[in-house]
């Protein structure tokens, strides 16, 4: 660290002194952020700009095979800086800055017997803690004692949890919570003066178990995820603890907080070369097809692909349908080999004709199939010439599917092949170790307008400030048959959707998925509206700015690749015309091209002009609308 605040000085010092005496406190490298953990390692607190964010709550582990932790007291301190700048490959930023000062306690039982440690970080965004046994002997933790009370009552959005982590999310009240549920994270509250908004989530789930969080009294209690059928412990080691880190996210709007890098920042950074991966749209074949998956047809695949290639998209997607012994979708049946195609399908001669056309091919398998054979697996789709995967139905996030995720994101790497997640817990950074790790879902998305009602308008525009918080999501937008709400019917095949085609473009640069589908079948994309948009808005960014939004209401966001910025402008219900400042843009003259929703809900209305930073932007958006712009420099 090069510099440091004299607040934060002043703080850390002030701890240093006399630490064995009074509660360990940890500023953030601008003092505007305070962790203060206690003495006997019962209880943390946070503050932002002198108020509180996260009162008094509980510390501590819940072992299982010993005798709980006794009387604890703080032995010693160990303060740690750094202010490193990462590179970063196909994410929302080519760089992440990660900046913060650390501290490791150590706390000692009391007749000097057994240690807990307590590793934690300041950002200016946020803080992180987590808790350290050391020694060879196995621990089992039964769970975990940490909670958060946020305070006062705040109102929070929050989403139930479930295997898949698809369910909508709703703005309640600490209060009004259920106490027999649990919610999933991230949830994200605003403190009672709405000086701070905040996002409690978790990072690093390495060698460890995902968790979700339950309400007891006012407080929202951790509860770790047990491996199925497995009785005992929701975790066991094989010597020693690490546990994830918990991670209070936090900013002075919401929107602010699809800046952060806090939750990649508390992974390892990537080793090795990742330089292969390549960020980029993809068609995709099953969402406009049956619910029960696409037959293989050699002529189908090959529509697809020669649509992409068409596109200028890099890659196509053959969900499930193309192995041998393959039923109806998508069940793990013993029939099934997904190291052969079906009858009729040479696939190392398809891969070999999208790849005259400049197309690489994804292959969807299910998690089951994979798991057991996973080094046969992978070594045949490097054979072939496959790009990467997409893995589905894990619906877990136990200790046993986290070192599953850990082994496949580092099984792929090694065969240079992306990786993408359905069926997945919410993100945790292991993007940031495994670049190739390239999206995954755990969102409620577009894929459920073939199913029911609930992609709807206000569900859109809590996503960019809740789920995709922790890292990409992989949405599946570019729904080209465009409906209103009032007109929506639910459609198994060439479904519609309950937004306008100006939505369906400003998605793309909303919604942070390097790996971003074109859903739509070929059809529905040729000679429409908006198409040309979808062909040059990249799927990965140098930088992402928030400009303005509410949470389940609007938002414009601004995403920089190279010297061109693009804006995406969404809205729910509320019809409104945006005014977007410029003044994020350099000095000069920009050509701006808008796109904007039109007379009807399929069409948008393209417009080209010539601007400056000093310029504002008026944005005509419709109800369940949006806007996308491209800002480039002028010739």
């Amino acid at each position: 660290m090069k510099t440091i605040s004299s607040l934060a000085a002043a703080v850390l010092a002030l701890a240093a002194t006399g630490a064995q005496a009074a509660d360990a406190l940890l500023a953030s490298p601008n003092g505007r952020i305070t962790l203060r953990i206690a003495d006997d390692a019962g209880s943390f607190s946070i503050t932002r700009q002198g108020e509180a964010v996260i009162a008094a709550s509980p510390l501590g582990l819940d072992l299982e095979g010993q005798p709980p932790l006794g009387a604890l007291t703080l032995e010693s301190r160990q303060d740690s800086r750094e202010d490193r700048v990462i590179p970063l490959v196909a994410t929302k930023a080519s760089t992440a800055r990660d900046h913060y000062l650390g501290t490791t306690l150590a706390f000692r039982e009391a007749g000097g017997g057994r240690r807990l440690f307590i590793d934690a970080r300041a950002y200016d965004d946020g803080v992180a803690f987590r808790y350290r046994l050391e020694g060879p002997a196995p621990v089992r933790v039964r769970n975990e004692r940490t909670a958060f009370v946020p305070a006062g009552d705040p109102s929070c959005l929050v989403t139930p949890v479930e295997g898949a982590h698809e369910l909508p999310f709703e703005r309640l009240k600490i209060s009004q919570l259920k106490t027999d549920a649990g919610y999933d994270v991230p949830v994200v509250c605003a403190t009672p003066s709405g000086r701070t908004h905040y996002a409690i989530t978790q990072a690093h789930l390495e060698g460890y178990t995902g968790a979700s969080l339950w309400r007891d009294g006012a407080a929202l209690r951790v509860r770790l995820s047990g491996v199925p059928k497995r009785d005992g412990p929701a975790y066991v080691s094989t010597g020693g603890l690490t546990t994830a880190w918990r991670a209070v996210m936090m900013a002075d709007r919401a929107g602010q907080l699809i800046e952060s890098q806090l939750v990649g920042n508390l992974n390892p950074p990537p080793r090795g070369d990742f330089s292969w991966v390549k960020a980029g749209k993809t068609s995709w074949d099953w969402w406009s097809g049956p619910l029960e998956g696409v037959k293989p047809d050699l002529a189908a695949y090959k529509r697809f692909i020669d649509f992409a290639a068409e596109s200028g998209f890099p890659y196509h997607l053959l969900d499930a349908g193309w192995a041998f012994g393959t039923g109806p979708c998508c069940d793990p049946l013993p029939t099934t080999d997904i190291t052969r195609a079906a009858d009729g399908i040479d696939m190392p001669a398809l891969v070999r004709y999208a790849g005259d056309k400049g197309v690489g091919l994804l292959l969807w398998v299910h998690w089951e199939h994979l798991a057991p054979r996973m080094d046969e697996v992978l070594d045949t789709y490097a054979r072939w010439g496959i790009k990467g995967i997409k893995v589905d139905f894990m619906n877990r996030d136990d200790q046993d599917m986290v070192a599953f995720y850990q082994r496949l994101a580092e099984a792929t790497a090694r065969r240079h092949l992306l990786l993408d997640l359905h069926g997945a817990y919410v993100p945790a950074g292991l993007q940031r170790t495994y670049p190739n790790f390239i999206t995954q879902e755990g969102v409620l998305g577009a894929e459920w307008n073939k199913m029911d009602r609930r992609i709807t308008p206000r569900h859109n525009l809590m996503l960019p400030y809740t789920r995709m918080l922790t890292g990409p999501m992989d949405y599946t937008p570019g729904g080209f048959r465009n409906a209103t709400p009032r007109d929506f019917e639910v459609r198994a095949s060439m479904p519609l959707t309950q937004t306008t085609r100006g939505q369906a473009l400003a998605m793309y640069v909303v919604y942070d998925s390097p790996l971003q589908m074109v859903s739509d079948d070929p059809s529905n994309y040729r000679g429409e509206t908006g198409f040309d948009f979808l062909r040059r808005v990249p799927a990965a960014w140098d930088e992402t700015r928030f400009l303005a939004g509410e949470p389940g209401e609007d938002i414009v966001l601004a995403r920089r690749s190279g010297k061109t910025w693009y804006i995406g402008a969404m809205t729910a219900d509320q019809a409104r015309t945006q005014q977007v400042s410029l003044g994020f843009l350099p000095p000069g003259r920009w050509r701006a091209t808008i796109w904007q929703d039109g007379e009807v809900v399929r069409e948008v209305r393209r417009s080209v002009r010539n601007v400056t930073r000093s310029d504002t932007l008026m944005l005509s958006l419709a109800a369940a609308g949006g806007a996308a712009v491209i800002l480039e420099p002028a010739p």
